[in-house]
Formats: C-alpha cells, structure tokens, sequence
C-alpha cells in the first residue's frame, strides 16, 4: 500500500501565498531584495574575515563559517519561493521536496550546535581567558566546525526518509512556503504519531540540547561579567555576547516553536510565520546584528572598502 501511495504522489503543490494572487508580485520583490541582502551581507562577513588580519581569532572564524552556513541554509528555500512567485508554478516533484527537506534539516541542525560552539567560544574567552588561546586553537576550532556541519547528517536523512516513507493521500497540496515536516504530515493517510515522537527526538537533540547548553554559558558568562570590577570592562564582556544572544533568541524561538507543537495543534498560516523567521529573518538580521555592534568587523569593513576603492 505505501508504495502505491509514493508512485501515484509524484509531485507535491505548494501553496505559498496563492491566498494572496494580488501581492505575489510585491512578495517576490520584497524576498528577491532579502535574499540579495542575505547574500551580500553574510558574503561581506566571510571576506572581512579572511582578509582582515585582525579578524583572524577563534570568533570571528566561527562567525564566518555561521555566514557561510545562513546563505546555503537560505538558498535551500529561498529560490525555489521566488520562482513560485515570478512563474505560478507551484509545483515541486517528490524526489526535490525530499531533498529539499533533507538539506533543510541538515543545515537546520548545524546551525544549532554551531550557535551553541559560538557560545562555548565566548564562556572560555570571557570565563577562562588565560586558556583561552590553548583550549580554543585552531585545530579545536576546525572540529568544531566539521563537528558542527556533519553530526547531523545521518539523523535528518533518516528523519526525511520516515517522513516520504508515509503513505500519502490523494491530495497533494502543501499549506506551506517550502518542504518542511509538519504540513508534510497533514498529508499522511496513516498514524504519524511515530513520526511525531521522533520529530521531538530529534528537536531534543538538536534544538533543545544545545539550547540548554547556550543557556548554561551565558550564566556562567553573566556570573563572571558581574564579577569584574569595572563597568567598563562589564560592558567590553557583554558587548562581544549581546550580539550572540539576540540571533539566539530569533532562531530557536520561531524553530522550537514550530517542532515542538503537535500536528493536530498547528496552524498553516502560522507555520508559514514562523518558518520565515528561522529560514529567512535570522540570516538577514545576522549581518547587521554582529556589524553594527561590533567596532572590530565595522573597522575592518571600512578598512577593505577603502583600500578596494
């Protein structure tokens, strides 16, 4: 039966914003603008990271493996949303909503456990800084990066392999802007409630987990920052954090709040809300929240414009 099920669902109809037929043409300017500047910002973080030597430390190499991982996070759904609104066809086959849903998890997953290794980076140079330079060398720094990037891998593809294992009903259509979990299994024809108990599995693992582990730096962090007897030196500790902590506080708020809610209880329109913020707010945001609040990257910026122009 699942597999009668799989060959008579070939392609999957994503709904998008078909609700709103007189706005799609401004939706899409307003996201081809996003992700230009998600693009361009997050690629201007990269570079000023490699050229400018001054950059060249524990931090600012994660912060460019995190730009570098929001535009590939970012152009997993991103363009296929744009030619959805600029064509009208709405459609995705089977086998690219399945990729499309692997790559979205994987990449979903590493963003986590790199936030968390952000936070892990920002406890040793703040709460143990005569180490610092020993505990987070470089070759540390590269495995956590790989760590980050790969761990991941074989649980969301056998997560997306549970999930395109269901046996769908005749409808084929996706109350969503892209290939996620919950609007997926509003399509399933049997019990996904299996699926659902291994989707807050993984979201323990992945989001919750590091989540708890971000939360334990920044108590430590904050108790050391409290500490110190300058207010000056309170606000240099704080400062390098705060930016840290705001793109925490947008990512895994709009995720956790998505994964972690039975199927029965979700919303379409809500989902669709939510999913923007995690795949499309956050990396735009990123670039301006660790710029503008960080002298270091603004120097180096004005540093590279200049000597480029």
């Amino acid at each position: 039966m699942v597999g009668t099920n799989l060959t008579n669902i070939v392609e999957f109809i994503l709904l998008g914003f078909s609700d709103l037929p007189n706005f799609e043409g401004f939706l899409f300017g307003i996201f081809l603008m996003i992700y230009m500047s998600i693009l361009i910002g997050n690629g201007l973080i990269i570079l000023v990271t490699k050229v400018s030597r001054s950059l060249h430390t524990p931090m600012y190499f994660f912060l460019g493996n995190f730009s570098f991982l929001e535009i590939c996070y970012t152009s997993v759904t991103l363009p296929t949303m744009l030619t959805n609104l600029w064509t009208h066809d709405r459609s995705i086959s089977f086998l690219a909503c399945a990729i499309q849903l692997c790559f979205l998890l994987i990449l979903g997953g590493a963003e986590c456990l790199l936030l968390a290794v952000m936070a892990y980076d920002r406890y040793v140079a703040i709460c143990k800084p005569l180490y610092y330079p020993f505990i987070m060398n470089h070759q540390v720094c590269v495995q956590l990066v790989i760590g980050s990037w790969t761990t991941g891998i074989p649980v969301m593809i056998g997560q997306t392999y549970q999930v395109f294992s269901l046996p769908f009903c005749d409808s084929s259509k996706l109350n969503h802007v892209f290939c996620d979990i919950p609007p997926l299994l509003k399509l399933a024809c049997s019990d996904t409630s299996v699926i659902e108990l291994s989707v807050y599995v993984v979201a323990a693992l992945f989001v919750m987990i590091p989540f708890i582990l971000i939360i334990r730096s920044y108590v430590k962090i904050i108790t050391t920052i409290w500490k110190l007897p300058s207010n000056m030196g309170k606000y240099k500790a704080f400062s390098t954090c705060s930016s840290h902590i705001i793109v925490v506080i947008f990512f895994f708020g709009s995720a956790t709040i998505t994964y972690s809610r039975p199927k029965s209880d979700s919303s379409g329109e809500t989902d669709k809300i939510l999913s923007l913020f995690y795949t499309i707010v956050t990396p735009m945001f990123n670039p301006i929240i660790y710029s503008l609040r960080n002298k270091d990257v603004i120097d180096s910026l004005k540093h590279l414009l200049q000597v480029k122009w």
